[in-house]
């Protein structure tokens, strides 16, 4: 198969292709439960090609551009942007804002100010008006769920990072400040200081962690999550050391609960649930990323790279990601909730996988 950064190189191709598919792909199960919301039936399409699915995808779709300067990504970026845009936006909530990230990253790449307009806008009502939980937190507000006074870790990498991205862009020291409290306030009351890993949500109802998941996917947008804001915005130094240790404890017991395939469970603790490839990837993008803002010693490198070759093995030769977990409400009641979720290919495994092959590219030996 020649050496392993030809084999990365091989797979992002299959994965760029099959992004431009994936993006565009229809997630009918999603469009049906909709039906049952409040949302006005001629609105719901709005929703099917911008929602988190793809605001993940996007994201890894541009740091791919980022990393090779390709004209094509971007023009496919912006083709998909105008079109949304001509279209409408569906309603705001924590998961439509997802695809916002990349498109500030594009509107401070272009200059567009269209874009500008739209990200000011929403980063603004971020701020204002996405319902509060007690403390102030981003309640987990989604296009079919109010969550009241819910907290979930997804919100951090989903809304959180936009919001800071676009405080370094407009020089708006309120919105990284509330980006920064976002994360302080989501890891007191999400953490799990028996194992150092997150529990997926926290409810101020009944002030509880619900069945107290230690959900794959979840703890992996912690993992990506602070290397991206602290490589994003900068931080001072004592919350830099704060996210520092946070990371630390978190990637301690990765490699503890790592599978002997290199994997990781849906359940991260618990060795009966599937393996699965989003979280695994996320892990990975998340530890390397750490590595390298030294965040985390090189020692972690390993880990991740003992991932890299099982997921190179289930991208198959369409660009396809096999052994992703479908989208994942909260498991409120039972732990083995999490692990009846269907496996099925998703855009958010493709853009997981792209960022994990992207940054071991990047830290992998040539040869």
């Amino acid at each position: 198969m020649g050496n392993r950064t030809d084999v990365i190189e091989q797979k992002l191709q299959l994965l760029i292709r099959k992004f431009k598919e994936v993006l565009y792909e229809d997630d009918e199960k999603f469009l049906e439960g909709m039906k049952a919301t409040a949302v006005p039936p001629q609105e719901i399409l709005k929703y099917r090609h911008w929602e988190w699915t793809q605001g993940v995808g996007l994201y890894g779709f541009w740091q791919y551009y980022r990393q090779t300067g390709d004209p094509a990504v971007l023009d496919e970026l912006a083709a998909y942007y105008e079109a949304r845009l001509a279209e409408g936006l569906p309603g705001r909530n924590v998961n439509t804002t997802a695809p916002l990230l990349t498109l500030s990253c594009l509107y401070e790449h272009t200059g567009h100010e269209r874009y500008g307009a739209v990200c000011r806008d929403w980063a603004q009502w971020l701020v204002d008006e996405l319902p509060k939980t007690q403390g102030g937190g981003f309640q987990h507000l989604t296009s079919d769920t109010l969550n009241d006074q819910e907290l979930w870790d997804d919100t951090l990498f989903m809304a959180v990072l936009f919001l800071a991205n676009m405080g370094r862009i407009e020089k708006r020291g309120d919105w990284i400040d509330e980006a920064k409290y976002q994360f302080l306030l989501h890891i007191r009351y999400l953490a799990d200081t028996e194992t150092g890993l997150f529990f997926h949500g926290w409810t101020f109802r009944g002030r509880h962690n619900f069945a107290r998941g230690r959900w794959g996917r979840g703890n992996c947008w912690l993992t990506a999550s602070i290397p991206e804001l602290v490589g994003m915005i900068g931080c001072e130094p004592y919350l830099t050391r704060y996210l520092r240790e946070v990371l630390q404890s978190q990637a301690d017991a990765l490699v503890r609960y790592q599978d002997p395939t290199g994997m990781w469970h849906t359940l991260i603790d618990d060795p009966d649930s599937y393996v699965e490839a989003s979280c695994t990837c996320g892990f990975g993008y998340g530890l390397l990323a750490g590595v390298r803002l030294g965040l985390l010693d090189e020692g972690y490198r390993a880990a991740a790279l003992k991932a890299l070759d099982p997921i190179l093995d289930l991208i198959d030769e369409t660009g396809t990601v096999q052994q992703v977990s479908y989208g994942t409400p909260m498991g409120r009641a039972s732990v083995d909730f999490y692990k009846n979720i269907e496996l099925r290919p998703m855009p958010y495994g493709t853009a997981m996988a792209l960022l994990f092959l992207l940054e071991a590219k990047r830290l992998l030996p040539e040869g």
